[in-house]
């Protein structure tokens, strides 16, 4: 019974309320918008800026929402449209702070191949066995290259790997090294900090 009135007092989000507004524009489909998808994004872009950058963002994000309605394709996931816009948005403002500086994958890469296989097995193993604290994953999160911790946030937030390459704008086997060395390199740096303790 309580359910039954709740939704008859209150209009649930449903997931094709993209849809909805890019069609019609009202307000009440970017109201289920923001409430289905808002702490998603911003969990995002905190990820990969600060507090108050992620936060400015965010708005500037919904803003773009509202200018860009019109060109949200239906066969597109709503979220990954939202943070495909996010993503723009924010590699815009590092720009215009002079603060975004594209790494060079194969340099990078070439750098982690020198590090030692048996390294990373090895701390493999004792990571498995140990708890790892927020703040020492966060910490740990915040050291990777920009590329390598969007890739391992996306796949967090549940995006396909096909979702990966439509909001990052990158082919789906450098998503899988981003990923892959992401990885390793959080064992690493989380192997690190256990040791430490």
């Amino acid at each position: 019974m309580l359910l039954s009135i709740k939704s008859w007092l209150f209009e649930t989000p449903s997931k094709d309320c993209m849809a909805s507004y890019a069609k019609s524009g009202e307000n009440r489909y970017l109201e289920q918008l923001i409430a289905l998808y808002s702490n998603d994004l911003y969990h995002y872009l905190v990820t990969q800026s600060n507090t108050h950058l992620a936060y400015d963002v965010s708005q500037q994000t919904w803003l773009k929402v509202i200018e860009k309605r019109h060109l949200y394709q239906a066969q597109t996931t709503p979220k990954a449209w939202l943070f495909k816009l996010a993503r723009n948005t924010l590699i815009d403002e590092y720009r215009k702070q002079q603060h975004f500086v594209e790494f060079d994958e194969n340099t990078y890469l070439a750098a982690q191949n020198d590090k030692s296989e048996n390294d990373l097995t090895s701390r493999d193993s004792h990571i498995g066995s140990s708890n790892i604290s927020y703040d020492a994953f966060d910490a740990a999160l915040k050291q990777l290259s920009f590329v390598q911790r969007e890739a391992i946030t996306l796949q967090q937030e549940g995006f396909s790997l096909t979702d990966i390459e439509l909001i990052t704008q990158s082919s789906l086997e450098t998503i899988k090294t981003r990923l892959r060395y992401a990885k390793q390199n959080l064992k690493r740096l989380l192997g690190a900090n256990n040791e430490q303790a």
